[in-house]
């Protein structure tokens, strides 16, 4: 059994040696570093023979890929704080079973049971997410030999939204937070930001990380957009005269604003404002069915950043009315 050192800054430091692999730790006590080497000597006897899952649960796998590999992660939030729903009761995954245990049917079982409570998009992005983790457990942690989660049918996507943002509906949207004047509430706010999305089509994250220093003459830089990539963003003489308004607001985000409190602000005006159906997101198909009607596809796929043509028609949704009124 190796024996604990204590360090200078009066921790434990404990190493140990497993048919070839070395592994150390620092704990605060000298229980916690033998209660520690015990634990690691059984998981790397089990890792050199391959049979870590017979040691590790679902719920250990969640929470080890939440701490070490959702940081690296640009939707870092959004992952962590699924992922810690993923180990309550009432999401439904088997989280105490050991990960050896676990089979195709036991997330085909858990896709049905949400399929009743929640829509197919979220079921997707829920299962792409724990595949994953399961991919990571397999080919970095080697806890898993086959990911149960690969085999999986997914649920059939759903239907492109086609909402657009009305005229009433936007008049309505800025007496409820207040549109008017120099811009100095957090509301007032917001709808400056409402009316820069139907006026470009950002994204909300993208709008609430526009600092001035990525401003210019007549466009506007996203150093990293959804995709991973730089887009400049053309921007009109409404959607520049809007920005300008918004100087002295915040010193560096041209909003002042959070993803989090724009969605919140905005939902809560549109229940003040009597209004439903519609979502901050949908200022994205406003703009694009509206630019659609000025641009060519191409110059519309810059603008939005699309790598493939054929995503304008997710979003451009002309009205069919509209378009035989063009025809003649």
């Amino acid at each position: 059994m190796a024996e604990p050192k204590k360090t200078a800054q009066g921790t434990w430091r404990i190493q140990i040696e497993v048919r070839g692999v070395r592994d150390s730790a620092n704990l605060k006590t000298k229980r916690e570093a033998y209660d520690w080497a015990a634990r690691r000597r059984i998981e790397l006897q089990a890792q050199a023979v391959g049979n870590v899952g017979t040691l590790k649960t679902l719920g250990d796998a969640l929470r080890r890929y939440s701490e070490e590999v959702s940081p690296t992660h640009r939707g870092e939030r959004w992952e962590i704080v699924r992922l810690a729903a993923y180990q309550k009761p009432a999401f439904g995954l088997p989280v105490k079973k050991k990960l050896s245990d676990l089979t195709t049917s036991d997330i085909a079982d858990w896709r049905d049971l949400r399929l009743r409570t929640v829509a197919r998009g979220t079921v997707i992005r829920d299962l792409g997410l724990l595949s994953g983790v399961f991919e990571q457990c397999r080919l970095e942690w080697k806890w898993l030999a086959v990911n149960p989660a690969k085999d999986v049918r997914r649920p059939a996507s759903p239907d492109h939204r086609e909402v657009l943002i009305t005229g009433l509906q936007t008049r309505k949207m800025l007496r409820a937070l207040g549109y008017g004047g120099p811009v100095r509430s957090v509301t007032q706010a917001v709808a400056m930001c409402f009316l820069v999305a139907l006026a470009t089509g950002m994204r909300a994250g993208e709008l609430c990380g526009l600092t001035w220093d990525n401003m210019r003459v007549d466009h506007c830089i996203l150093p990293i957009t959804k995709n991973g990539k730089r887009r400049d963003v053309p921007l009109s003489t409404v959607a520049l005269k809007l920005i300008e308004r918004m100087r002295g607001f915040d010193p560096v985000l041209v909003f002042g604003l959070k993803v989090s409190s724009l969605d919140a602000l905005f939902r809560r005006a549109r229940d003040r404002a009597g209004l439903e159906g519609f979502t901050f997101h949908d200022s994205r198909h406003s703009a694009a069915t509206r630019m659609g009607r000025l641009l060519d596809i191409l110059d519309l796929c810059k603008v939005f950043g699309w790598a493939k043509m054929d995503q304008a028609l997710t979003y451009y949704n002309e009205k069919p009315g509209r378009i035989a009124k063009r025809l003649g």
